[in-house]
């Protein structure tokens, strides 16, 4: 925040030259200045694109979400606000929305849509499997329920979007701890099987994993192995005794990696589940 201006607020003190912010400042939003030299990430196009809103504009949406310590949100992400302002730039998506006071909490001097106001948003804007994604980790990161944000649609009726965020909404799962695995559970419940548990903990009394999804009864787990379970020396041999303790707790556990296709990943585990003497009427 603290490397990022306004241009005209500059000049009019005198602290830069015209010549000063053309050669050493690039605008990353109309009239909010960064220094040649920083890096553009995603925290300094959000106070750019608040700076450019005249510091009235709300954070919302995925921006606001980076702010209450969701992950898995890319750098390029557009900048949502919500204000009064009919047009904006490339980079910044601004809605003339109601919002309440108490759907509005300040972070770093900013103002910003609250967790659940946040979570309702990314329900409404966002495609389903998207919008569940970042729903996953906005739960992750602050403990925000589905039934807080719902909560707020009594009060916003007529808002766009509220069948599409209480569908979303009705997935978000704070045990989905990476885009791969929500996609993963989205698979299996497009494909019609029971919804799956995350973070299912398997311990022997002694030693301790933790599956990223599966069913209880038929003792079905899956987990999404991403690039470190191969890249990593220590992770890889963690990773043998974890799998050891999991098959001797009686679990079925079935790794995804992510070449695999959604027809074989949902083949193989409808195959474990008849082991178990469950038969799921895939869709």
């Amino acid at each position: 925040m603290r490397e990022i201006f306004v241009g005209s607020e500059r000049l009019a003190s005198g602290r830069l030259t015209r010549s000063q912010l053309r050669w050493n400042y690039a605008a990353i939003f109309p009239g909010a200045y960064l220094p040649k030299t920083a890096v553009t990430d995603l925290r300094s196009r959000i106070a750019g694109a608040w700076l450019w809103s005249g510091r009235d504009g709300i954070i919302a949406g995925r921006a606001a979400a980076s702010l209450h310590g969701a992950k898995w949100i890319d750098d390029v992400t557009p900048i949502e606000l919500i204000g009064g302002r009919d047009r904006s730039p490339n980079g910044i998506i601004m809605r003339n929305e109601r919002i309440d006071a108490d759907e509005v909490v300040e972070i770093g001097g900013m103002l910003v849509t609250s967790p659940a106001r946040t979570a309702l948003d990314l329900g409404r804007h966002l495609p389903r499997d998207d919008a569940v994604r970042h729903l996953d980790a906005l739960a992750g990161a602050c403990n925000v329920t589905a039934a807080e944000a719902l909560s707020l649609t009594s009060r916003h009726r007529r808002a766009r979007g509220l069948r599409r965020a209480g569908i979303a909404l009705d997935l978000m799962d704070a045990g989905g701890q990476s885009p791969r695995e929500t996609r993963l559970r989205l698979w299996y419940i497009d494909a019609g099987f029971p919804r799956p548990t995350t973070q299912i903990h398997v311990t022997d009394g002694f030693a301790n994993a933790f599956l990223d999804m599966g069913w209880e009864e038929p003792m079905v787990g899956a987990d999404y192995d991403g690039e470190e379970h191969r890249s990593s020396r220590p992770r890889y041999v963690h990773d043998i005794g974890r799998n050891e303790l999991v098959r001797r707790q009686g679990w079925i556990d079935l790794h995804v990696v992510a070449e695999h296709s959604r027809r074989f990943v949902i083949t193989r585990t409808a195959d474990a589940f008849a082991r178990r003497g469950h038969h799921v009427k895939l869709r």
